[in-house]
């Protein structure tokens, strides 16, 4: 049941987009990311300045608002299946439980558009209490998209691991769900969870602090032969609700084997050049900088870089796109030693 596949669940942003872009050619073929997309036209301009490397990514539309009737039915995955398959990049949409039939519809027709493949992502604590009712709700999916069980990767996403009390809950959770799973053909079968908080802003300030990459944890400790690994890159599960008005700290988010260390950097005097600069030094001459240094990914390059110069210290984009590259070269590294 696994494709020996990462499927990262991202926010179809610049920061993330651009790490993508960027993926080593043996990465690329081993990276499904999972965009969740709530405008469509947004979307398809950033996608046609950032294409992907991959060779196919998976885009959730539950977020998209569909059209009431009369209006004509609303087909966005339909519509960006052809966008993409203009750049040459293919398209596996995703089934969501909440989703109408008619919308449903229209991702078979996206699926068959391009790999005849789609994704299920199941929320066990929100979609089914038990086995009868993931027959249904899945059945439902299945049978709306005109799909088999066989053409679809299953993702069991667990969404937000805050604590370890709630790993622990999950991990047995889980458990019951690959139970049930087992009882399928699916194509592959991946379990998702994420632990990023939601907000940093109470972190300390120039010094590197560790938060717990419980998603990772969890995983791990389910020991499960053939369940692939998915999670939220280096973002939470939870959005942030309202703008943000104040101006960002130069912020890294860097993966190690059981932490993210976070650097939220203040100091430095005033400009972030300045004061990325001071936090990418302090990172290439810590212990959880990896021995290949500036090789280990195009995040990791772009830091060192910026370790030597002051000069260009980025933006909350630019930290977010190295803190992404870094953190897939890690998870694939990963699964590879596993």
């Amino acid at each position: 049941m696994q494709d020996g596949v990462y499927r990262p669940i991202l926010r179809p942003r610049r920061g993330e987009l651009a790490a993508l872009t960027h993926l080593a050619a043996e990465d690329a073929a081993r990276v499904t990311p999972i965009l969740e997309v709530d405008e469509i036209s947004a979307v398809a301009s950033l996608l046609r300045r950032l294409p992907p490397r991959t060779g196919a990514i998976a885009v959730d539309f539950s977020a998209v608002p569909e059209r009431a009737a009369p209006e004509p039915p609303a087909t966005p995955s339909l519509d960006l299946a052809e966008e993409l398959a203009g750049l040459g990049v293919a398209m596996l949409p995703v089934l969501r439980a909440h989703e109408s039939r008619r919308r449903l519809v229209a991702h078979g027709l996206a699926a068959r558009m391009h790999l005849g493949r789609a994704v299920l992502r199941l929320q066990p604590h929100v979609d089914a209490a038990n086995p009868a009712q993931a027959n249904e709700v899945t059945g439902r999916m299945l049978s709306g998209a005109g799909l088999q069980a066989e053409e679809v990767d299953l993702l069991i996403d667990l969404a937000e691991t805050a604590c370890v009390s709630h790993a622990d809950r999950f991990e047995e959770q889980c458990r019951r769900v690959l139970r049930w799973a087992r009882s399928m053909p699916w194509r592959s079968v991946s379990v998702a969870s994420g632990a990023m908080p939601p907000n940093l802003d109470d972190l300390p300030t120039d010094r590197p602090v560790t938060v717990g990459r419980l998603d990772a944890r969890v995983w791990q400790r389910l020991a499960e032969p053939g369940v692939g690994y998915a999670d939220y890159g280096v973002t939470s599960p939870v959005r942030r609700l309202g703008v943000q008005r104040h101006r960002q700290l130069p912020t890294l988010r860097y993966t190690d084997e059981d932490n993210w260390w976070i650097y939220r950097w203040s100091r430095r005097g005033g400009r972030s050049d300045d004061r990325c600069h001071d936090l990418c030094r302090t990172l290439v001459t810590s212990a959880h900088w990896p021995p290949t240094g500036a090789r280990f990914s195009w995040g990791d390059a772009e830091l060192a870089r910026r370790a030597r110069t002051a000069r260009g210290g980025g933006s909350p984009a630019s930290w977010m796109s190295w803190s992404t590259s870094h953190h897939i070269a890690h998870v694939l590294q990963t699964l590879v030693l596993r």
